[in-house]
């Protein structure tokens, strides 16, 4: 087989699979006898090990996907694969957008490693067609994504929390044990977690207003563009699939990636309000929205540290100085 992975450095969290890895994987899922012509690592995730394999005899190439090492995830990262999992019959209306599972393997028997084989979505990653449309048009990529995260936040789930647990009795409990494991893995990895804790300290003292939320709907969890296929010849942006929905939970819609990245700047994303209506304005929400900044932030330091983004690290502690001004 023509096995091409993307050359990392020994230290690196991403650690590719061997040719006879993805042989082993092929052969468990469609049979003994598969012959496994191609395989290209993906380099677009920072999180999971993803590639495009073709089979001799199978017309259209599939997507394995393969979850880091147990011991190499973070606390707030645990099992992000089973959590996709158990989330995908709650994305039924997006069905058309998403790929296929065609097998799911959890038990580590043939790489020591969660895996999941899917099926290849057409389409151009859009953080790559998005801008080859001149700007006027880009306006119409974020409706459609306002569309989607409708779709997605309108799922009423059972309870709040993760999509695989545990459950919590309160939105408030939910957030701040989010913000624990956050704390838990900077401090494991020798950064300052004090400005978190310091967050959580908030979130316990204004926990009525967390409280306010009550109501446990899907968060999608890392939906945008780097996450979106668009049609490849299409005259305007058309979205033809969305994937990676490995950080779903059940709560406060406004605590979404997705929100965050559109509310981040006034540019062409402010048309994703016209089809996803309005934004909570009220003071509760707003002092909501802090919090679940504070959240992204520290998430945000968590991956920059693990890419080797030193300078990334730092800013992100003058961010959250800024929050903890605010938040009382």
């Amino acid at each position: 087989m023509e096995f091409r992975p993307i050359t990392r450095a020994p230290g690196a969290f991403q650690q590719s699979v061997t040719a006879d890895d993805i042989e082993a994987i092929c052969r468990r899922v469609f049979g003994p006898s598969t012959e496994v012509a191609a395989a290209a690592e993906l380099g677009t995730g920072m999180y999971n090990s993803t590639y495009q394999v073709t089979i001799a005899g199978r017309d259209r190439a599939v997507i394995v996907r393969i979850a880091p090492e147990e011991e190499r995830q973070f606390t707030s990262e645990q099992a992000l694969m089973r959590n996709e999992y158990a989330s995908l019959p709650h994305l039924a209306a997006l069905a058309p957008l998403l790929p296929r599972v065609l097998a799911a393997d959890f038990t580590h028997e043939v790489v020591g490693r969660d895996y999941m084989v899917q099926s290849f979505l057409d389409g151009v990653p859009a953080a790559e067609r998005l801008r080859t449309y001149p700007r006027s048009l880009w306006p119409v990529y974020y409706r459609q994504l306002g569309e989607i995260a409708r779709c997605v936040h309108d799922v009423l789930g059972p309870g709040i929390g993760p999509i695989t647990g545990p459950v919590f009795g309160s939105w408030s409990e939910a957030v701040v044990a989010s913000l624990e494991d956050i704390a838990t893995d900077l401090e494991g990895i020798g950064l300052d977690a004090s400005n978190v804790r310091k967050v959580i300290m908030a979130a316990h003292r204004h926990q009525a207003i967390l409280d306010e939320i009550t109501e446990p709907r899907m968060l999608a969890g890392d939906l945008w563009l780097p996450n979106t296929q668009l049609d490849h010849q299409a005259p305007e942006p058309v979205i033809t699939g969305a994937y990676d929905f490995d950080r779903t939970c059940w709560g406060d819609p406004a605590a979404d990636w997705t929100i965050r990245m559109v509310t981040a700047k006034s540019d062409e994303r402010t048309a994703f309000w016209d089809t996803y209506g309005p934004l909570d304005q009220s003071e509760s929400a707003q002092w909501r929205q802090q919090i679940y900044e504070a959240r992204h932030l520290g998430a945000i330091r968590l991956e920059r540290h693990r890419l080797g983004n030193h300078e990334g690290v730092r800013a992100s502690y003058d961010s959250m100085a800024d929050i903890l001004a605010t938040v009382g």
